[in-house]
């Protein structure tokens, strides 16, 4: 009677990330499985606040709330709230700013608690785009890859030294209460604004609530979310005024639109395939004692011990073929990248494949993979390329 539908990277980290989604939510429509407890389409984030970061606009084509930059309308009105013109064309995605980077169109780039050095495809590609701008500040709580080749590097405030809130893959806004004041002596928010005063638009908030209040203001679906609304479990939005209970479950009863939107999705193969010169496929993820470019779990001796080197997975009649024994290693290149690797040989992969952890600074798996990205969403093909293996 109830099913529900979650999925994580795996679906959204491919040139066909807008098809994957559409084909999920073709799904749901068809088994009825949406509107109701326990169904729908239910994205993991991969970090906690990742719902949260869209909400308030961090996306290059919609203001805060998801109100889209190119309505006329919302213009006006951020327009009329900031004090300033405002472009109605949509700003650029992280792998378009890299390029912009090297094609001199930008000059400047202020990156904040991201490591895209390690975490971002094509990795040689990344460093020499943030190694062509003429200023390059890195924010951060750790030295990264990525702050190890910027111009200034500023002490960020960590989730212990900050106010806010976070929201969750379900829409559901909570209160976060820094536990000590920030160490570097500023939040990170006080950092952008007073960043954004020397460059000549002067902001004056006085705390994170502030901040909240006028987004909530501007944004029909967080008009009846206000700090004092968020003690206990919080509100899921929308939330359009103070007397909603807020929406923990959307499209109850019908959708927004009224009926249901199925797509006519089309099989697109991934963007590389392996050929005769580079025969196995790659994807890659995570183990489970690191996180992501591990800048934080590599530096728990405790963590760092379970998985102190980069281990690739193998399938073991690959192994047998290739004349590679448990534990020995591989040099692993693709059409942008070579490295070396610690073999697993197992079954967990198929014959023909190989999985690649993220996590290693000095093997860093995003030197090997594809920077092709969805038409859409602009989201790039983390999880497919092609490689060779050569036994060391």
């Amino acid at each position: 009677e109830k099913s529900s539908i979650i999925y994580c990277l795996g679906i959204t980290q491919h040139w066909t990330a807008v098809d994957n989604v559409k084909s999920l939510a073709n799904l749901a429509m068809l088994c009825g499985q949406i509107g109701r407890p326990s169904t729908g389409v239910n994205p993991l984030r991969g970090q906690n606040n990742v719902q949260g970061a869209c909400d308030m606009g961090g996306l290059p084509d919609v203001y805060p709330g998801y109100q889209a930059v190119k309505v006329p309308e919302n213009q006006a009105k951020f327009e009329a709230a900031w004090g300033r013109k405002m472009s109605p064309e949509p700003g650029l995605t992280i792998m378009e700013m890299m390029q912009a980077c090297i094609d001199g169109k930008i000059k400047g780039m202020v990156i904040l608690g991201e490591n895209p050095v390690m975490s971002d495809p094509d990795s040689a590609h990344v460093k020499h785009a943030l190694e062509s701008a003429e200023f390059f500040m890195a924010i951060d709580i750790f030295p990264t890859p990525t702050t190890q080749i910027a111009h200034l590097v500023l002490p960020a405030a960590s989730f212990a030294e900050v106010d806010g809130t976070f929201t969750n893959s379900e829409r559901r806004v909570q209160r976060v209460r820094r536990a000590i004041a920030p160490l570097a002596g500023k939040t990170n928010w006080q950092i952008l604004q007073e960043l954004s005063s020397r460059l000549g638009y002067p902001l004056r908030y006085e705390s994170a609530e502030e901040i909240y209040a006028e987004m909530a203001a501007l944004s029909p679906a967080f008009g009846g979310i206000s700090y004092p609304r968020l003690e206990g479990n919080g509100l899921c939005w929308p939330c359009p005024t103070p007397d909603h209970p807020g929406t923990p479950i959307l499209h109850v009863g019908r959708f927004t639109r009224g009926r249901g939107l199925f797509h006519a999705v089309e099989y697109r193969p991934p963007a590389e395939v392996p050929d005769a010169e580079y025969p196995f496929w790659m994807t890659t993820g995570t183990e489970y004692a690191h996180y992501l470019t591990a800048t934080m779990t590599r530096r728990c001796r405790s963590l760092e011990r379970e998985l102190p080197e980069l281990v690739t997975d193998l399938n073991t009649e690959d192994g047998r073929r290739l004349n590679v024994g448990q534990g020995e290693y591989l040099r692993v290149s693709s059409r942008r990248g070579t490295l070396v690797s610690k073999v697993r040989l197992s079954d967990r992969v198929q014959p023909g494949m190989i999985f690649m952890p993220l996590h290693y600074e000095e093997a860093a798996a995003n030197l090997l993979t594809n920077p092709a990205l969805d038409p859409i969403s602009k989201t790039p093909e983390y999880k497919v390329c092609a490689v060779k293996l050569e036994r060391i």
